[in-house]
C-alpha cells in the first residue's frame, strides 16, 4: 500500500536524520501524532523507507519506541524540518 499523501522531506534534512541515527545521541524531537504536537527526548534508532514513505524509529527515554513518518517531524535538535 502506498502513502499517497506523503510529502517528501528535503534530502539535506534526511541526511541529517541519518547522521543523528549513526551517532546515537538523545535529542529533543518534535513531531505530530494524530494532529497533536509531541515534544520528546529521543534517540533516532533508524531511518527507513516503507510503503512509499520514509519513517524514523524513535527510541524514547522511557524505553518505548515510536514510528514517525518523516513528514510529521517538526524539528530535531533545534533544526526546523523544511519540506522538499
Amino acid at each position: 500500500m502506498q502513502n499517497a499523501d506523503y510529502q517528501p522531506i528535503s534530502c539535506t534534512f534526511h541526511d541529517r536524520l541519518e547522521d543523528y541515527s549513526l551517532r546515537g545521541a538523545t535529542l529533543p524531537i518534535s513531531y505530530f501524532q494524530d494532529d497533536i504536537l509531541i515534544t520528546a527526548e529521543a534517540r533516532i534508532a533508524d531511518v527507513l523507507a516503507q510503503n512509499g514513505a520514509d519513517f524514523a524509529i524513535l527510541a524514547l527515554t522511557n524505553g518505548s519506541t515510536v514510528l514517525v513518518r518523516l513528514d510529521k517531524l517538526v524539528s530535531v535538535n533545534g533544526f526546523q524540518m523544511p519540506m522538499a
